[in-house]
């Protein structure tokens, strides 16, 4: 069961929660789950855009909203706090996302929020191997050395699976290694998840990260 289903879904009410917050009509829950992902790419895109290259990754691991009738609040949660970190560059952020919006008698706030370990965060190690996947890196010695940062971060286990033309390969085919345990079939198990894509001169590869945060409860 653990491999035909979202491992968050799977999880929600027990150790997972919601990522949006909000109640609406069901005729408008389509224009605000679109509004949703709006936000989302908005911050993405800014951050990509005005972010300077270097060799770590600077990754965004979730953004949370929740809205009220007169108030759209965003928390973002940063691993490595590098560009958001001065007011002006929160302004323009807000001013970015009041455009797409186009948000008039709604009043837009955003948040900020350092993570301690941030490569306890699946979304930020997945961006750490497309990086490696990108410069030419060995698959596998991109997949050993997120393993050794998620160790170090104090996890009970990891799984990393890449599928694609791997190498440049005419067929495509998966590759997967674990280490620790992953208890994707008990509830009660706080797993973290994440699927990313990653553009490489071969062709697109899919990333996908299960991470074993703490013990059931």
């Amino acid at each position: 069961m653990g491999q035909k289903i979202n491992p968050l879904g799977f999880r929600l009410g027990t150790t997972q929660g919601h990522h949006s917050l909000w109640f609406t009509q069901p005729k408008n829950y389509s224009e605000d789950l679109q509004e949703d992902q709006q936000i989302r790419n908005c911050i993405k895109n800014y951050v990509q855009k005005n972010m300077k290259i270097s060799s770590s990754v600077e990754g965004i691991a979730c953004i949370q909203i929740q809205k009220r009738i007169d108030l759209i609040q965003v928390i973002i949660y940063m691993g490595f706090q590098k560009l958001l970190i001065e007011p002006r560059r929160i302004e323009e952020l807000q001013m970015n996302v009041k455009k797409k919006l186009n948000c008039v008698n709604r009043k837009l706030n955003i948040a900020i929020t350092r993570i301690a370990n941030p490569y306890r965060h699946p979304n930020i190690l997945a961006e750490f191997i497309a990086e490696q996947l990108k410069n030419r890196v060995s698959f596998r010695k991109a997949m050993k050395k997120a393993i050794e940062l998620t160790e170090q971060a104090g996890t009970k286990g990891i799984q990393v699976q890449i599928a694609g033309r791997i190498d440049g390969k005419e067929i495509a085919r998966v590759e997967w290694i674990r280490e620790g345990r992953v208890p994707l079939q008990t509830i009660r198990a706080k797993i973290d998840y994440c699927s990313y894509t990653v553009r490489t001169i071969y062709g697109v590869l899919g990333i996908k990260i299960w991470i074993f945060v703490n013990g059931e409860k």
